[in-house]
């Protein structure tokens, strides 16, 4: 990849599944990639749960903040990658978009949220390969 490639993830409130997205591209995909995270509905904070989850994969969510997807309205972008965002992601310009089938873990015992926190990491890697 000669240039950055511009990853956006989005979930309602930006505060777990589009958050921890954002930072296992940022783990995984190095300087390659410059993803970002929004929400339709941003709840204004990071889940303290997400935190604590990923700073078991050694990552510091806690410097995120929860952000509108309307910054990114119109802004074009090589992949949006929704996890139930409804009718608001289609106004992101994107090259490319998934939607991720992923349930909220908000309110999930402890390792259901960490097996939620695996399987979204593993399907960033596997977007990273397919880049």
């Amino acid at each position: 990849m000669s240039s950055k490639k511009v990853l956006l993830f989005v979930c309602v409130e930006n505060a777990n599944r589009s958050q921890m997205a954002e930072a296992f591209a940022r783990i995984h995909g190095g300087e390659h990639v410059e993803p970002y995270s929004a929400g339709s509905k941003p709840s204004g904070v990071v889940n303290p749960r997400a935190i604590e989850f990923m700073a078991e994969k050694g990552y510091d969510l806690s410097k995120h903040d929860s952000k509108t997807l309307e910054s990114f309205n119109g802004k074009p972008v090589e992949v949006a990658v929704t996890m139930g965002c409804g009718d608001a992601c289609p106004l992101v310009v994107a090259n490319r978009r998934e939607e991720w089938q992923i349930p909220d873990p908000k309110h999930l015992p402890a390792d259901e949220f960490r097996q939620i926190r695996d399987l979204i990491e593993s399907k960033v890697k596997d977007l990273l390969k397919s880049l």
